[in-house]
């Protein structure tokens, strides 16, 4: 999708790595294949390929033996995201994608990804880590104004809601992003004035479900964006190169939205 050659070649390049030693093949999903069908298989770094990677660009984990299968769906569900991101603005006249290595302000790379906030609700009130599955910015390229936006991959392994904020579920990570916008913690980690949370979900049913829950937030409803990893795939595939950018993320109103619609007001501004 983002490298050039063949499937075929591709393929081989990933069997000699992997015969060498630079990539693994997690068995957490060899059970899991062998009771869902034949499915291509996932490679991963290990140690070795880490090592051979610049200090600046080696993972956090290379070690995989006990990596289980939901690990691997959610870390693929958050790489759709970000390849459906590139190859969009790969295309000429889109805005300029900024990952996680080209953000920050001042800080460690693992510190400035992770942050604790007041999280709000009803009456209860409580510290609340926040750590996004990804971060990324869109820079426009015609003013150079940046939006950052943070990824959450949801594969439905936590409740929408619970009556306490001292158990986890995707409400109290919504309240934390809207206590994110807040404490003002965007400004001061990233420099960015603008961002949103692009939320997706493992059906189309729960993205709705979500989207609803977030509807009954009394503040930050605007800053969130759902949509289904189903969804997101059939865009990444998609004949139109701008793909996830033309995508209709459902909003806490109910209704859509399309991100590529802000880059062209502006334009026209």
């Amino acid at each position: 999708m983002l490298v050039g050659g063949s499937a075929q070649h591709i393929l081989k390049r990933l069997q000699r790595l992997f015969h060498h030693g630079y990539l693994d093949r997690p068995r957490a999903q060899v059970r899991y294949f062998s009771e869902d069908g034949s499915r291509p298989l996932v490679y991963a770094l290990t140690s070795t390929g880490a090592r051979a990677l610049p200090e600046d660009r080696r993972p956090a984990r290379a070690d995989n033996r006990n990596v289980k299968q939901l690990y691997i769906e959610h870390s693929l569900l958050v790489a759709d995201v970000v390849i459906a991101f590139a190859r969009a603005c790969a295309t000429p006249g889109t805005p300029r994608i900024v990952h996680e290595d080209g953000l920050g302000i001042g800080k460690s790379a693992g510190a400035t990804f992770k942050w604790v906030v007041t999280v709000r609700h009803h009456d209860s009130t409580k510290r609340v880590g926040v750590v996004p599955d990804r971060v990324f910015a869109l820079d426009s390229h015609t003013s150079g104004e940046r939006q950052l936006f943070f990824i959450e991959a949801d594969r439905a392994t936590m409740p929408v809601a619970r009556s306490s904020l001292a158990q986890s579920s995707l409400l109290r990570k919504l309240l934390a992003y809207e206590a994110t916008w807040r404490e003002g913690v965007h400004r001061q980690r990233f420099g960015s004035n603008r961002f949103r949370v692009l939320v997706v979900t493992s059906s189309a049913e729960r993205a709705q479900h979500v989207a609803k829950t977030c509807a009954e937030l009394p503040r930050g409803r605007g800053l969130f964006l759902f949509t289904d990893a189903d969804s997101l795939r059939g865009y990444i595939t998609s004949s139109d190169r701008t793909g996830v950018l033309t995508l209709p993320w459902t909003n806490a109103t109910g209704g859509t939205e399309r991100l590529i619609n802000s880059f062209v007001r502006e334009k026209a501004a």
